[in-house]
């Protein structure tokens, strides 16, 4: 008898250690998969403005070359991911991808739609980081949660609570007083920055939007589906490689046919070129393991380093007390928006 009970004590035990085991485990996920998004988010933003404000001598990087490269790396990253949840066997592997692209054509052209999205997205997000600092691009790059929000509502029918639509009233304050015209940008910091703040703000908040929109309709295939999200990203990549070529020789076909596909590229745009393609990667996997709390908090992160680096390294950058201000309500409005008070309140739908 007290065998027995002696046995059952020591199988709970067992029980408990694997249940604690795998909850630090599923901890651990969540916050190396932040930590990797607030580096990817942080590096890329800065890594990108240094590249396309750096004077070198010689022709510089194709944005529009390295958006195509960008999603060719993409492709290989998901198939090697696909490879390895086919147990690394290739037959697996191929038939998977025939199977699930090539018998499926009409579901595969339902991604021709966001991927063009994307692509046009990716493109704008150079011609802004062309234009804006690094910091006044990455606080001003959060009104996607607004149009993602709208999008949700309308696309989605989403219901949003009080606290979601106070979060996105606070986010436009916040966005207007980090884009209000000072007198910092008559300082020889704004010398450093390259071309026109106007058509930088522009081209972000076109990014806004086609983010926004694109997000909700790629969510929206992907709960519609049983596809994994690899595959569905090897098909936002094929589609998404076609778009961009034919950007590149309508855009940039005669510069092409002068210097080359490469012309330019250097360390630092390969640099680039792959932070841009793991980003959708990182993302997939915020999703999976981390919850909204998190991820504001690794988007707050992302704006602190981006606005610290910017002044202090890229020097292309002077912060005034109406951008702190600004800042502190977009990064407030980050966290209200994912809050989800534990006695749920009455949802309210646009």
């Amino acid at each position: 008898m007290y065998s027995a009970r002696r046995m059952g004590n020591k199988l709970e035990n067992k029980r408990k250690s694997k249940k604690e085991k795998s909850q630090e485990m599923s901890a651990n996920l969540k916050y190396l998969s932040l930590g990797i998004l607030v580096f990817q988010t942080t590096s890329l933003v800065l890594t990108m403005r240094y590249s396309r404000t750096l004077k070198e001598e010689g022709p510089r990087y194709l944005s529009s070359t390295a958006v195509v490269i960008a999603e060719l790396l993409k492709i290989l990253a998901c198939v090697l991911l696909v490879y390895k949840d086919s147990k690394c066997n290739l037959r697996t592997l191929n038939r998977v991808l025939h199977d699930e692209i090539l018998n499926k054509p009409m579901e595969t052209l339902k991604l021709a739609i966001p991927s063009g999205i994307y692509t046009l997205q990716n493109n704008l997000l150079y011609v802004a980081l062309s234009n804006l600092d690094a910091a006044t691009y990455q606080v001003t790059y959060q009104l996607k949660i607004l149009t993602t929000a709208l999008f949700s509502v309308s696309m989605l029918s989403k219901k949003l609570g009080v606290y979601q639509w106070l979060s996105l009233v606070i986010l436009m304050t916040g966005v207007a007083f980090v884009q209000w015209p000072s007198d910092s940008q008559a300082t020889p910091a704004k010398e450093h920055s390259a071309g026109s703040q106007f058509v930088g703000l522009i081209a972000v908040l076109i990014a806004c939007f086609s983010s926004g929109f694109a997000g909700v309709y790629f969510e929206k295939i992907l709960k519609e589906t049983k596809q994994s999200v690899w595959i569905r990203n090897i098909q936002l990549g094929f589609f998404g490689s076609i778009f961009g070529l034919m950007g590149v020789y309508i855009y940039d076909g005669e510069q092409l046919s002068k210097n080359g596909f490469f012309q330019g590229y250097n360390k630092l745009t390969w640099v680039v070129v792959v932070l841009q393609a793991l980003g959708g990667l990182v993302i997939a996997a915020v999703i999976k393991y981390a919850d909204n709390i998190l991820k504001g908090f690794a988007t707050s992160l992302s704006i602190i380093l981006s606005t610290l680096i910017s002044y202090f390294w890229l020097q292309d950058f002077v912060p005034t007390s109406v951008f702190f201000f600004g800042a502190i309500l977009v990064i407030a409005a980050t966290f209200l928006y994912g809050y989800d008070p534990k006695p749920a309140g009455n949802p309210i739908k646009a």
